[in-house]
């Protein structure tokens, strides 16, 4: 074996050899997406549709791949992103016929639960673990609704 073949092999031990580690994205500067929603059920204010600037913070823990990260950074904003600009309703909402019937369906993400800040924070963690490598342990992530309500799970 050449040197540069076994410089290489040390190299692809160490990543191996490494442990898990955690990727922090948004930690010191969140991923900000705005974002629609109402809570239909709710007797207060949130139950009349409104928008918020959401701050999220995603932690993604995992052995590290070939190219020496956990996960690709573009790989978690690109799934966050799919919520930017849109109406989040739960199913079975009248909105949801509302906004197809308009033309702006596409604009729609429906979940099986009220789209408050804690929801939102489990099913983008059930999103990012479905669409993550294999090598990814847990996914945590924070949703911060306004400066005084921010949800985990």
């Amino acid at each position: 074996m050449t040197d540069s073949a076994i410089r290489e092999q040390r190299a692809v031990d160490a990543l191996v050899d490494a442990g898990e580690r955690t990727l922090h994205v948004g930690r010191d500067r969140p991923i900000r997406i705005s974002t629609g929603h109402r809570i239909r059920h709710h007797d207060g204010r949130c139950s009349r549709p409104h928008g918020h600037n959401y701050e999220i913070n995603v932690a993604v823990t995992g052995e590290l791949t070939e190219e020496g990260w956990v996960v690709d950074k573009g790989d978690i904003t690109t799934i966050i992103d799919e919520w930017d600009h849109r109406f989040l309703v739960e199913r079975g909402d009248p909105l949801v016929a509302a906004f197809e019937e308009s033309g702006d369906g596409d604009a729609l993400v429906v979940l099986d639960h009220p789209p408050t800040a804690e929801v939102m924070s489990l099913v983008l963690e059930r999103r990012l673990e479905s669409r993550l490598p294999d090598t990814v342990s847990d996914v945590a992530v924070e949703v911060a609704e306004t400066a005084e309500l921010c949800a985990s799970y």
